[in-house]
């Protein structure tokens, strides 16, 4: 099986002059490793968030989010897409979290000043599941809180159409760093492709997150990634979907949320009619009207020039059309 080693995967931007790494045939299986996004730096609670003591951030933007890749897509060219399945993510034996002075929205509180006056690092231990690994371990928050390990690729993408983009704020219809939960196991990522061979990135693994990332970091952790990336040819799509087992998402990322999330959901209403056979008023009143559509608030912290990033939910059982 094709390979992208830990130490390949520190490239800081999505940048469509990159060399691929690995050159891979639609429907290949093949493996990504990964490093945290601090490229390692993290490892005990001493290690804080201090910038000047930070490897890479002597750089403006700093080299945060390191990303693996480009993978070059055999076939694939400008005006198709591709779907990229998530077949398995496999964490390594800690996560962090790390909090401080000008770090999210409680760094310059008044209210909390434990949040704003001290710089905090938390190490979470993983600890393997019933399968010997940590695919279904579970994640340490302390001696009395744990949860199971619940991994996803937060900054995933191909190479934008002409711009350069940072691996720590760039965002796009190409993907990027969306901090996106449901970018994880069992799901296929659909993005539309700008250059031939599509050049797949990911990195900035999680173990775990809930909604919004408030902090500004999650359960930040080194990985190893196994998917596979099917080609759609001449499928054109506005911006990132995601298939579910039993839903679709359609993505969408702004200031302010209310546009993030009418967009996202705008563009639900167009996948129902031109996949699911809906016409547009039944998908515009399917969207109002049934009680399990969804708004999911995937990502929303004061971090850089990041947009916050909504998804439009729909299970499938209702896509009859």
């Amino acid at each position: 099986m094709q390979r992208i080693v830990r130490e390949q995967a520190k490239k800081f931007a999505f940048d469509w002059r990159d060399e691929p790494l690995l050159k891979v045939s639609p429907g290949e299986t093949f493996e990504m490793e990964t490093w945290d996004a601090s490229v390692g730096y993290f490892k005990t609670p001493e290690d804080k968030a201090i910038p000047g003591k930070r490897p890479g951030f002597d750089r403006h933007p700093p080299l945060v989010n390191p990303i693996a890749g480009p993978v070059y897509v055999e076939g694939a060219q400008r005006g198709d897409a591709v779907a990229i399945t998530i077949e398995s993510i496999t964490v390594e034996p800690y996560s962090w979290v790390a909090v401080g002075p000008k770090r999210g929205p409680l760094g310059e509180s008044t209210r909390f000043p434990d949040c704003s006056t001290e710089y905090t690092t938390k190490i979470f231990k993983h600890t393997p599941g019933p399968s010997g690994t940590t695919r279904d371990g579970t994640l340490h928050f302390n001696d009395k809180i744990s949860w199971p390990i619940t991994p996803f690729i937060g900054t995933i993408g191909v190479a934008p159409d002409r711009e350069v983009t940072t691996t720590l704020d760039g965002q796009g219809e190409w993907g990027g760093n969306l901090d996106i939960r449901d970018v994880a196991p069992g799901n296929t990522i659909l993005l539309p492709v700008w250059h031939p061979g599509g050049l797949l990135y990911l990195g900035d693994v999680h173990a775990s997150q809930g909604d919004t990332e408030f902090t500004g970091t999650a359960a930040e952790t080194q990985s190893t990634v196994r998917l596979k990336v099917e080609l759609l040819p001449k499928k054109r799509i506005p911006w990132m979907r995601i298939r579910k087992p039993d839903s679709i998402v359609s993505v969408y990322a702004f200031r302010p949320l209310e546009v993030a999330v009418e967009t996202a959901t705008i563009q639900l209403i167009e996948w129902l009619v031109e996949e699911y056979g809906f016409s547009a008023v039944d998908a515009y009143c399917l969207v109002s009207t049934c009680p399990d559509f969804r708004i999911n608030v995937y990502q929303m912290c004061k971090l850089a020039k990041l947009n916050y990033v909504a998804g439009a939910e729909i299970p499938t059982k209702y896509l009859v059309g």
